[in-house]
């Protein structure tokens, strides 16, 4: 076994490693597996998240989800997954169901993809997506206005807010930013938080959407827990080790292959 305990940057190469096939890393378990002392991996942990690497958590750490960028340039990364995602979630959409759809490229991928004849009532608060959705005649339109927050790529604020207390949705399709299996969904936003921890409590069936790269990442605000979430639809760059954690939770997980 290589000796860590001398060679700081061949340590935090193996810790940046773990994080990325595993999304998380703990002190104690480090300091077995590296045989070093735990204040040793917590100054690595240190050193890593100041470079960006990771995110410090109590007793550990966890891996950094893709930084914010505007709507337009997001809709662009990882096409080829969010289009398997969302040819994963249109199975999922109910015929004469009342359909959420939250703002995110994924989504945007899904509205894309619906196919004729499904018919259903969609609600969101993208105008991207609403327009997108427009285009289906047998899909009924309702927007959800207000002020737009374009790193969102939707309306958030307190009128959306409360057009969205007035409604009732059969299944919603959740945006977010980084999902981890023991903090459940979090996004950077803290109004878009607000807005998509209402829209949960309104919605008979939750799902979420994302590519794996979001997966077992924590950002700065939750806004669901597993237990909240009904199925979490991803592609098959997801790692066994995340299969095998989500695996032991009360959640349906679909991976688009």
């Amino acid at each position: 076994m290589f000796d860590y305990t001398d060679f700081p940057e061949q340590r935090q190469s193996k810790i940046r490693q773990i994080l990325s096939e595993e999304g998380k890393v703990v002190c104690a378990q480090l300091s077995r597996e590296l045989n070093v002392s735990e204040h040793t991996i917590r100054r690595d942990l240190k050193e890593l998240a100041q470079s960006g690497a990771c995110k410090r958590v109590y007793g550990g750490a966890v891996s950094m989800p893709p930084e914010v960028i505007d709507f337009a340039s997001r809709a662009t990364i990882d096409a080829a997954q969010k289009d398997r995602i969302a040819q994963a979630v249109i199975p999922l959409i109910k015929p004469n169901s009342c359909v959420f759809f939250d703002t995110g490229t994924t989504n945007l991928a899904v509205a894309k993809q619906i196919p004729a004849g499904l018919k259903f009532t969609a609600v969101c608060n993208s105008p991207i997506i609403a327009a997108e959705l427009m285009q289906y005649p047998d899909v009924e339109v309702i927007f959800l206005g207000g002020r737009i927050q374009k790193e969102v790529g939707g309306a958030i604020g307190i009128d959306t807010l409360r057009q969205l207390e007035k409604m009732f949705f059969d299944q919603c399709l959740l945006g977010g930013c980084a999902f981890d299996a023991n903090e459940g969904l979090t996004v950077f936003e803290y109004d878009d938080a607000e807005f998509k921890k209402c829209l949960v409590t309104r919605s008979s069936e939750v799902i979420v959407a994302l590519t794996a790269n979001k997966i077992s990442a924590l950002t700065r605000y939750r806004v669901a827990a597993c237990d909240e979430i009904t199925t979490l639809v991803t592609d098959d760059e997801i790692s066994p080790t995340c299969q095998s954690v989500l695996s032991e939770k009360n959640l349906d997980v679909i991976i688009a292959r």
